[in-house]
């Protein structure tokens, strides 16, 4: 059944305006980059997902979700278990929608709604299902945009420096071996990066520490050791900065604790 819903859902079909998903998995997996007519609304009950396109990166904690547009070329990897909901929504009921990805703060009552939608068969809605559907639209249109996203810069010099910092979010080369690395100067360094990505270098880069922490923490990792892989000088100036990001400190987030 869940494999008919993503055959549909991956097609133009206008009908059904929504098709929902529920599924639990135990372990990784990965989609590479891919796109469909329908635009695409996945959040978790449990777990981490990270989604993204060729113009930055998002990552998906427990009760947020991500919104990509119909057609939005985009890839898409767990990070261990998770319990995972998808809402892929016809083309037509997307234009009062949001144009561009974002990750939102997923309200509950949207939550349920699609996961209940996830238990129709796929075949015309019935007018209780229609309300729950307009239900689903409301609450995305309404739900406010969170900050896990990770916007990629243009310039291919900044654009290799980023990409290496993905890689390596622990590397602790400064402003200035980079920019020597990647031949730019300095100062264009600084200034394009926030041109481009409406960060700085230095916040950029806490942001990109901090998406990389919430994968590794979902994936098990010890405090200890995400904070030192990290390049944290200490595990209290990580917890701080983890902290102030998200307003609660690693065992909190991930554990109610």
């Amino acid at each position: 059944m869940i494999e008919e819903r993503f055959a549909l859902a991956a097609s133009d079909a206008l009908e059904p305006v929504i098709i929902a998903i529920y599924e639990t998995q135990a372990e990784y997996r990965h989609l590479g980059m891919h796109q469909h007519p329908r635009g695409q609304l996945s959040g978790l009950r449990r777990g981490i997902l990270t989604m993204g396109t060729e113009a930055g990166a998002w990552v998906v904690p427990a009760d947020h979700a991500a919104w990509l547009p119909p057609r939005q070329p985009h890839y898409g990897y767990t990070h261990g278990a998770v319990d995972g909901w998808s809402c892929y929504i016809s083309e037509s009921a997307c234009a009062s929608l949001p144009n561009r990805p974002c990750t939102i703060k997923a309200s509950a009552l949207l939550r349920e709604a699609v996961i209940r939608a996830s238990r129709w068969d796929g075949g015309a809605m019935d007018e209780p299902q229609e309300r729950i559907a307009l239900l689903i639209l409301d609450e995305l249109r309404a739900a406010p945009v969170e900050p896990f996203s990770l916007a990629m810069p243009r310039d291919p010099r900044l654009l290799l420096i980023a990409r290496a910092l993905l890689d390596d979010p622990g590397d602790r080369r400064g402003m200035d071996a980079w920019a020597l690395w990647a031949g730019v100067s300095e100062r264009t360094l600084s200034r394009r990066f926030v041109a481009e990505t409406g960060y700085s270098y230095t916040t950029w880069r806490q942001r990109a520490r901090l998406m990389r922490a919430l994968e590794m923490l979902a994936e098990g990792g010890a405090v200890t050791t995400v904070a030192l892989d990290l390049g944290y000088d200490s595990v209290s100036a990580f917890i701080a900065m983890f902290k102030r990001m998200l307003g609660e400190t690693p065992a909190v987030y991930f554990n109610g604790a």
